[in-house]
């Protein structure tokens, strides 16, 4: 009797491995945007000097591409300054400890990165934070800060210092600070954050009444013109960014809350911060206008969140995407910490997934922060592994940047070498940058299978290399292998095919 009673709960036990593996095991999109955040601002890199940062980046980004994870946000400007060679703004202090203090022994932490992204097929989007001039623990600038050199473009609140986003002269500065990054660095998105106008703290007024005087004619009320003023400033920095480089793509990440139901009938059912009453920005109308390439709202609460349900803005954000990819800004250690509400026993990150896949106009998400993935806290960077990023990912398309695909790879062809069976190809031809292909994706099919590129367990490699080591079975098995190109906005080719005894 009781050899029965344990053989059943083993049953019972396999039963639910299996109705949990089935619940993960669907199929993984093939286009789909896999970002993390790497922040400079929290200091993590503070003191540890070059060779550490590089190791502790590098030990990041093997992480992190093991997980899936196919594009990096990197801090480059927290606060008027430049984790970056810049001829207009000092060395940040969240690299060398003090501000205007080069990096010993030298080197550049963003030309570093992009070379170390593109080496593991990840984009590298430089994040930049636009109008905040100073944070609240730095407590000396540089003689060069351009809050030092131009104090009368500033102004502090509660302890910050912020461009003021009315003066038309700083949004010259900010988009031709973008322009640089984009003109210099091989990146791949200018990436921007939440902070606009500041957020309020403790009944504070914004100190900008005197710059509304001055600018402010025709606009009855405060609000409506700094959000004007930012509407103004995100579309001459997204036409400032395709002007250096097209193919570069412009992102935000904004507050998760745009607009509570009690403001606006057309608003989430929540009930927290806004973005367009309390920030001044109106993204609904940056993604109507296309002035953004993709959107990140940071929607970090659990689901069942009494002021902010993810359920909820989820939803939300999703039946009000646009024309323009949506990415969820998922926060790692919160979704862990809760319980899923159907189920108690384990944490919401299925829950949450689930919700994300589901949803028609959700075209991936971006992980807050890199290092919480990278610290595999509570097997979320397992569950990437094993089952959400499982099969690799090509990029949401962006066909109002460019929707012309390159041409297909030539001369595709098995050789055997001195390490097995290498399959050879040569990078098609291309008259213009945006149609030069970048990566190449390899499948394979089975002999009678049918080659069917939408079937992304058939991916077997997305490289930018130009070869692909072949695995040997016996030598009389036939294997077809297709290889396609992509372009930087990953556009997909043509196939070409090879038959394969392997």
């Amino acid at each position: 009797m009781h050899n029965i009673r344990q053989v059943k709960r083993i049953v019972i036990a396999l039963l639910l491995v299996v109705a949990v593996c089935s619940a993960y095991a669907q199929k993984n999109p093939k286009r789909e945007f896999r970002g993390a955040w790497i922040q400079c601002v929290n200091g993590q890199f503070i003191g540890l000097g070059t060779t550490e940062m590089q190791r502790t980046l590098s030990s990041q980004l093997d992480y992190l591409q093991q997980c899936g994870i196919n594009v990096i946000m990197f801090q480059v400007r927290a606060e008027g300054d430049a984790l970056y060679a810049s001829a207009i703004e000092p060395w940040s202090r969240f690299l060398t400890g003090r501000q205007g203090t080069p990096p010993q022994p030298y080197w550049d932490p963003l030309e570093w990165m992009v070379e170390q992204c593109h080496r593991r097929g990840m984009e590298c989007h430089a994040w930049i934070n636009p109008y905040r001039a100073k944070t609240k623990t730095t407590n000396e600038l540089a003689v060069t800060h351009p809050a030092v050199v131009h104090p009368e473009r500033c102004f502090e609140y509660d302890g910050i210092y912020i461009f003021d986003p009315g003066l038309a002269e700083n949004r010259d500065y900010i988009c031709g600070i973008a322009a640089d990054i984009v003109k210099r660095y091989d990146v791949d998105g200018l990436h921007i954050d939440d902070y606009f106008y500041p957020y309020p703290s403790g009944g504070k007024q914004i100190p900008d009444q005197s710059t509304f005087e001055r600018y402010g004619s025709g606009f009855a009320e405060v609000g409506d013109w700094r959000r004007d003023n930012v509407n103004k400033f995100i579309q001459q920095l997204y036409e400032t960014v395709h002007a250096v480089k097209p193919w570069v793509k412009f992102g935000v990440s904004p507050f998760g809350i745009y607009r509570n139901q009690k403001s606006d009938p057309d608003g989430s059912r929540t009930n927290g911060l806004q973005n367009y009453d309390d920030l001044y920005a109106d993204v609904l109308l940056w993604v109507e206008k296309g002035w953004v390439d993709y959107n990140v709202p940071q929607i970090y609460w659990e689901i069942g969140n009494k002021a902010a349900d993810y359920d909820t803005l989820i939803r939300w954000w999703s039946a009000h995407a646009g024309q323009r990819p949506l990415i969820i800004g998922q926060d790692v250690e919160r979704t862990v910490k809760f319980a899923d509400i159907a189920n108690p026993s384990v944490n919401q990150m299925q829950a949450k997934y689930t919700l994300q896949r589901a949803l028609p106009n959700v075209a991936g998400s971006c992980q807050w922060y890199a290092k919480a993935v990278c610290d595999h806290v509570n097997d979320y960077s397992a569950n990437l592994r094993r089952f959400y990023h499982r099969t690799p990912a090509l990029q949401p398309l962006m066909p109002w940047i460019d929707n012309k695909a390159p041409k297909k790879v030539r001369s595709v062809e098995a050789v055997l070498t001195s390490d097995g069976y290498v399959l050879f190809w040569t990078e098609p031809k291309a008259k213009r940058e945006e149609d030069r292909a970048c990566k190449y994706v390899v499948y394979r099919f089975n002999k009678g299978e049918k080659v069917d590129l939408e079937d992304v367990d058939k991916i077997v490699a997305l490289t930018t290399n130009t070869y692909y080591k072949l695995p040997y079975v016996d030598g009389t098995t036939k294997y077809t292998y297709v290889v396609t190109a992509l372009d930087r906005l990953h556009n997909e080719s043509k196939p070409v095919k090879k038959t394969i005894k392997l």
